[in-house]
């Protein structure tokens, strides 16, 4: 049976469509009409961590061995990029939504998470309580959530040209480098961190032992090969992770950063929204790209049900908005709308409930 033709069986066992008049469905009835694509499996999975290690491995071999420096460049670049698809797989096991096995999840995980030097647990906190647990909730998740006019004004002046750098639509890597991952993650301050935990402190090491042995390895491969250890640092340890960082602060930007996106301060203003489904995008690219990053980009689903695993999420996404029309924020993507939203989404009016720019007027 296609894979359409199953998304069909599906839907017409479901409900008809809510109007988009009437209440939204309470969350748990939204997650019994994605309960049939809850189910997971292990086969596939580890497939999918071996392959994209596989080509981890490719990658950083062209960007050691490649006969010229470009080509070099070139496949550290896409080393970058594969690290983003590790880190994809990654999140889903630390959801447990990779495999049926709790413990094989939080292994799968941490072996997903060493090339982009994730602490598993660290993640878990901040992603998985923090985010998902509060999304757009002011003073609670603390992931691009946006300044008013009166806090940016506060600022002192340093961090204001600091911030108008982060939402330039030029630098979701420098802040997603910056601010969550230098500062929440790879060994946190007691002041960005209160909670000590063991766990914390393992996967740090665990994550810094990885980085010292990728090092090493290139340290190796520049003595076997006569060139420089500086440059091999350069094109497969430092530039695959720039281009990391610059994808996941692209990801996590697009996701919850829309001209129709809400934000809130109060939280029962912010339960009633049900923020799970008026917080989120999906946006659309032309195809392939969706199937390149494990379906991530069908974020709406993702935010309803964590328990729908990646190689699912492309079914959930279309059974909701087949079930919610007009509901899900739903933007076909292109660079002119990307930096476009970064023009008009720069702080947001609490009281209005809209994003302004810089002047406090309106987007």
């Amino acid at each position: 049976m296609s894979s359409s033709l199953a998304l069909h069986d599906l839907i017409a066992g479901s409900n008809a469509p809510i109007a988009a008049g009437a209440p939204l469905p309470h969350r748990k009835v939204l997650r019994a009409w994605l309960a049939p694509l809850s189910g997971k499996t292990t086969a596939w999975p580890l497939l999918l961590l071996a392959f994209d290690y596989a080509l981890l491995a490719a990658t950083l071999a062209g960007a050691v061995l490649a006969p010229n420096a470009w080509l070099q460049l070139a496949s550290g670049l896409l080393a970058g990029l594969v690290i983003g698809r590790l880190f994809i797989l990654g999140h889903d096991a630390c959801h447990q939504s990779l495999t049926p096995h709790r413990r094989l999840n939080r292994w799968l995980g941490r072996i997903a998470f060493l090339p982009s030097l994730t602490p598993y647990s660290l993640w878990d906190v901040g992603h998985n309580v923090v985010h998902h647990g509060y999304t757009n909730l002011k003073g609670f998740d603390f992931v691009w959530a946006p300044s008013t006019l009166a806090e940016f004004a506060a600022l002192p002046p340093a961090r204001r040209v600091l911030e108008r750098i982060y939402r330039s639509g030029w630098a979701p890597g420098l802040y997603y480098m910056l601010e969550i991952w230098g500062k929440r993650m790879f060994w946190p301050s007691r002041s960005a961190m209160p909670t000590r935990r063991a766990v914390f402190v393992w996967d740090n090491l665990l994550v810094s032992g990885f980085a010292l042995a990728w090092l090493a390895g290139l340290g190796w491969a520049a003595q076997a090969t006569g060139q420089s250890f500086a440059w091999l640092a350069l094109a497969a340890f430092a530039l695959p992770l720039a281009v990391w960082f610059a994808l996941i602060g692209f990801v996590v930007y697009v996701h919850h950063t829309h001209i129709e996106v809400e934000w809130h301060q109060e939280r029962q203003a912010w339960s009633r929204a049900q923020p799970f489904v008026s917080t989120t995008v999906h946006l659309r690219f032309r195809k392939g790209i969706g199937a390149a990053l494990h379906h991530i980009m069908e974020h709406t689903a993702h935010h309803v049900d964590m328990g729908v695993p990646l190689y699912r999420l492309k079914k959930a996404q279309a059974m909701l908005e087949h079930m919610l029309p007009g509901r899900i924020i739903i933007q076909p993507f292109s660079w002119r709308w990307y930096f476009s939203t970064a023009r008009r989404c720069k702080l947001y009016d609490f009281e209005k409930g809209c994003w302004t720019d810089y002047a406090g007027q309106p987007s």
